[in-house]
This record gives structure tokens, sequence and C-alpha cells, in this order.
């Protein structure tokens, strides 16, 4: 009599080994990677509140959905999968070793008729020679050949590669080593980030949990130029570092070029060039219409300053020649954006070397003071991904099982030769695990070949 507990182990061990719940944990994790591709992973918290709304942060945030790939619920997912993949194996593999270790040497009746792939040779010699005829006929054209006798009848087998049939279960185990690295780059490794201004020296990064991480080096940031496209697109962004130690520069990392798709690494930390900003101020004189007034102002780049009348403003670009964004213009010039007190804002340009057209702008739209941009003072910073994860070698190797894997899981196949060996009588039988109407041709063209072999012993 079955106990309610085995009946429980025994439904749970079925639960595991569905492949239903295979295809279900595929395609959850691929759906679910969406958000991690919607929404941007691992960036500084700054650029967050630039783009989402304090509900939507908080939201998000409760959900894991800003390190999505390190969130309780995902990694849950990758263990049930895992799980998943070695029940399945375990369950299936003992049959798939029978076939792969002890085929079936013997062409029985039963056999023959479950083959798709039979014929029969009319045959009047002598069993033993036409036996060992047809054996070193299969040895050259096929493989080696294993002869058996049984009740007076010879049987030949011969295969080849037997073992494409387990490459599904190296696929299997490929997918657990790249989660095995996976785990291993989570728990010793880290993602954060770092935002250096041009000649400032950093020791320190901050994490994705908002916690910061001292580095037993530093990093200098020596230079950072940004080159754009005519329309103002930014085309490159460029950060030439040097690595410190003890306050020394190290040799083979002094000015080091970073770049997008170029990072710098050192001691298995890899640094990425993410974003770029500036942090230096801008200067402004804010005067009546008539011109009178004039109060000087100063705005810290990603600052806001309050303005006469209970406005704010802040600077989102500026340049420095806007001929050629605005022909006919020279000089100067800031986009800046100001909030009123009842919520609207509006977004304008004001100029240097145009004061009529900053006078013209605050009488048309009624926006009380007149600003008039006086230049800037960059200071640029750049701001670097930072991660370390000692598993990535680890899920290199698995990702590279995974190719050798599913090659020969769909291009190389099972194939298999059998011959029964009787008085006046030679039956061949053929059977492949996949691509059987190619196999169909490569047996016909082997039994003619046999046919014609044959003919040629007498």
């Amino acid at each position: 009599m079955t106990t309610p507990k085995k009946d429980f182990l025994h439904s749970l061990w079925d639960f595991f080994c569905s492949l239903k719940l295979t295809m279900f944990l595929l395609i959850s994790l691929a759906v679910i990677s969406i958000i991690g591709t919607i929404i941007p992973q691992g960036i500084p918290p700054q650029k967050y509140l630039a783009e989402l709304s304090p509900a939507k942060i908080k939201l998000y945030k409760s959900l894991g959905f800003f390190d999505m790939y390190h969130s309780w619920w995902f990694i849950l997912l990758l263990y049930m999968l895992t799980v998943n993949l070695v029940a399945c194996s375990i369950k299936r593999l003992p049959h798939i070793w029978q076939i792969v270790t002890k085929p079936v040497t013997t062409l029985t009746v039963s056999l023959e008729r479950s083959l798709s792939n039979t014929a029969t040779i009319a045959c009047s010699d002598e069993t033993i020679k036409v036996k060992d005829s047809i054996a070193s006929f299969i040895k050259s054209e096929f493989s080696e050949p294993t002869i058996t006798e049984a009740d007076g009848v010879w049987h030949i087998f011969a295969q080849k590669t037997p073992w494409c049939r387990l490459s599904v279960y190296f696929v299997h185990l490929s997918v657990i080593v790249i989660f095995i690295g996976s785990i291993i780059g989570s728990l010793f490794g880290y993602k954060g980030f770092v935002n250096i201004l041009e000649g400032e020296t950093v020791s320190k990064i901050m994490l994705r949990s908002e916690k910061e991480l001292d580095l037993d080096f530093a990093l200098r940031l020596d230079q950072f130029s940004v080159s754009k496209y005519p329309n103002g697109a930014p085309k490159e962004f460029k950060s030439i570092i040097t690595v410190l130690e003890n306050g020394k520069p190290v040799p083979d990392y002094t000015n080091t070029r970073v770049i997008v798709n170029d990072p710098l690494n050192y001691k298995g930390i890899t640094f990425y060039q993410s974003s770029y900003g500036n942090a230096g101020s801008y200067f402004f004189i804010v005067t009546d219409l008539d011109g009178g007034n004039p109060v000087k102002l100063a705005v810290e780049s990603q600052s806001s300053v309050n303005l006469p009348g209970g406005t704010s403003m802040h600077v989102t670009d500026a340049t420095n020649d806007v001929s050629p964004f605005a022909p006919g213009l020279s000089g100067p010039a800031a986009q800046v954006e100001v909030h009123s007190p009842d919520g609207k804002s509006e977004s304008f340009v004001v100029y240097a070397n145009h004061p009529e057209l900053n006078i013209q702008h605050a009488k048309t739209h009624g926006t009380g003071p007149v600003l008039h941009y006086k230049g800037g003072k960059d200071l640029m910073y750049t701001g670097l991904q930072v991660a370390k994860d000692p598993g990535v070698e680890i899920v290199w190797l698995g990702c590279l099982m995974m190719v050798f894997g599913i090659y020969a899981a769909f291009f190389i196949s099972h194939r298999r030769i059998w011959v029964r060996v009787e008085h006046g009588k030679i039956t061949v039988g053929g059977n492949t695990s996949k691509n059987q109407s190619a196999f169909a041709l490569t047996f016909d063209n082997l039994v003619e070949r046999l046919k014609k072999d044959l003919i040629k012993e007498k």
C-alpha cells in the first residue's frame, strides 16, 4: 500500500520532470527579460529620477526591476529551471545510455518489422563466406562491425556516432554551467558606477545597493572629450584614465583610453564608458525689461536657482557658438527651462551676443525678468559603469558547450546498420535518430553497393 508521503514525492518528482514546466520556465524567463531591456539596469539613481516619477521608482525598486537579474524571483526561476533540467536528465538518461552503450546487435524479426529501411538479398554461397565478405564491406563502407551468431544465423551490426544521442544532455549541462557561472558572479562579484571630474582622483565606487565600495587602487580622469555630429548629437565621448597604486601611476595603465565598447580592465574589474556631463557653472545677468536692476546669477550644472517672481530655472544645454544650430546668429548660448509656481514650464534659448532676442522673448511670453547669458565654465565629468564578475569565464565555457551540444543535437545523427545472414538470404536493416529521408538514400545506396560487392566476390 502506498503512503500519502510517497504519493506526494512521486507527484513532486513528476512535476519537476515535466516538459510543460520546462516550456513555462523558458517562456517566463524570455518574457521577463524584456523588463531588463525596457528599464535600464544599474544606472545611477539620478538618471532614474530624470526619467521616472517618484511613484514608479518606488514601485519598480520594490519589485527589483532596477537590478532584475539579481532579484530573488529571477534567481528562483533559474533555480527551478536547473532542478527541472537535472530531473529530466535523470529520468530519461538511463534509457538513452542503454542505447548508446548496449546496443541491440541482432536483427530479430520484431526489430526488422519496426525498421523503416529494410532490404533482402538472395544468396546461394556458404553462410560463413558471405558473412566475412559482408563484414569486410561494412567495415570499409560504414564502420567497424560487431559479429554475433545465434541458432546458426549470423548477425552483423555497425553504428556511427552513437554519442550524439547524449548531446541534448550536454546542452542541459551547459545551461547548468552557465547558471553556476552566473551565481558565482552574483555572489562574489558586483556592479556599480562612479562619476569622475576632470583632474579628480577617486578610489570608491557606488554599488547598485547604493553602498560605497573601497577599491585597493585609484582612478584619475586626466581628460574627457566629446565629439558631436553637426546636429549636436554626441558622436563619440572618450575618457583618458590613469590607474594609481599607492599614489603612483601604474606603468601599463597610464593615459588609458576608455570609450564605448572599449572598456578598461584592471585586477578583474571592468570600467565601461556609459555617460558624461558638465559639472561646471553657467553665468547670467537678470534685468528688468528696460535693463535696470541687473543681478548676477551663477547656475551650477544639474542644479536649479530661484528667479524673481517665484519662478525657478535650470540649464539643460549650452554651447560656445550657436551659429551651427541657428544660422545668422553667433556667440555663446544656453538652453534653459523655467518653472512657474503653478507647475507650468517653458524651455527657451538665452543668448550672449543678442540681448534684443532675450528682451523680445520676455515681452512676448511675459516671463518677467530678462535673462542674458554670459558664458560658462565647463568642468566635464565621465560616468563609468563598474563590474566585477569572477564567473564570466565559467559562463563562456557553458556557452561553448552549448554551441557544441546544439550542433551535435541538430546536425549529427546516430546511424545503425543490421545484417542477418542465413541460408539463401541476406536481410539488411537500417535506422537513424534524425533526418530519415537523407538516411533512406544512404541506405539504398549502401545496399546496391553491397549487392555489387557480393557479385564481384563470386
